[in-house]
């Protein structure tokens, strides 16, 4: 559940601006037709702030129904209030969710102690849980020591480690038995390097195959061919951040006909610029 390449799945809206289940149903079968090894819905890359607490629901409940248990769906399930992270929570829970994906509170910014036990509530529900570190998003760090201390809870399993720093991640595999799964797409090979076991990917929207070839490549052990892997997705890999994830991603699956670029204000669509960037670049690569 915890290894290899995991999509953090875009969600996709129709010409109303509505979630468009059907396209998201489709975006699933691909992804397991290609092999992944696990959907996040209702992340960051899927526009979690900015859909109804129905809307969350039900994309979680449409994933789940989708995969079919064929792979594990990690549902989204943080927040910057406790109650609703618990909420959201029970209704992975409840509709067969495998595991949910706990972002740093956000905004409030919460000590290391409040940190502590909010997880520590939400891992009390009894799904398994990934802490989601990300710093940039939320402007609070959840420190190794404290994730440490998480660590000893048996429902606290994986850590997604997006700060970009490589220290942070040989620290949690020093002193935890959680798998470290990197957060950001172009470290997830250096981040192998020191004990990361996999990549919650945004790129593998678009690329699941590619992805999933270069983390069972080193997960094989072939570094070689994991290396050579991530040297030809690289720039794939950065373009994806040319503008705000999920604006990059969303435009490049638009352009190789799997859904809208559609996305919800305060995102806007990319810039033409970097459209053209972006298409150029896809082309240059083969992928459209």
């Amino acid at each position: 559940m915890f290894r290899g390449t995991c999509t953090a799945l875009v969600t996709p809206f129709d010409a109303a601006g509505n979630v468009d289940e059907a396209a998201l149903r489709a975006l699933v079968k691909r992804q397991i037709d290609l092999g992944i090894d696990g959907l996040v819905p209702v992340g960051t890359t899927g526009e979690s702030p900015t859909l109804t607490h129905a809307e969350h629901d039900r994309v979680i409940e449409v994933v789940v129904e989708a995969a079919a248990g064929r792979v594990p769906v990690i549902a989204g399930a943080g927040s910057n209030s406790t109650a609703e992270a618990l909420r959201l929570t029970r209704h992975a829970q409840e509709v067969g969710a495998a595991a949910c994906l706990q972002v740093n509170p956000y905004y409030n910014k919460p000590s290391q102690e409040g940190l502590y036990r909010h997880f520590m509530a939400i891992a009390d529900v009894g799904l398994p849980v990934v802490l989601y570190n990300i710093p940039g998003r939320t402007g609070v760090t959840l420190e190794p020591a404290t994730i440490a201390r998480l660590a000893r809870h048996e429902k606290i399993v994986a850590v997604k480690e997006a700060t970009g720093n490589l220290d942070f991640a040989s620290q949690i595999v020093a002193e935890t038995d959680l798998a470290v799964l990197s957060g950001d797409d172009s470290l997830t090979l250096p981040m192998a390097a020191v004990g990361g076991v996999g990549v919650i990917s945004v790129i593998s929207n678009l690329l699941p195959g590619r992805v999933k070839a270069m983390t069972a490549a080193f997960l094989g052990g072939d570094w070689e061919a994991a290396r050579r892997l991530h040297l030809e997705l690289f720039a794939l890999f950065k373009a994806m951040f040319i503008e705000t994830n999920p604006v990059p991603v969303k435009t490049a699956m638009e352009l190789a006909g799997f859904c809208s670029a559609a996305v919800r204000l305060p995102l806007a669509p990319l810039a033409d610029a970097n459209r053209a960037k972006l298409e150029a670049m896809l082309r240059q690569h083969e992928v459209i």
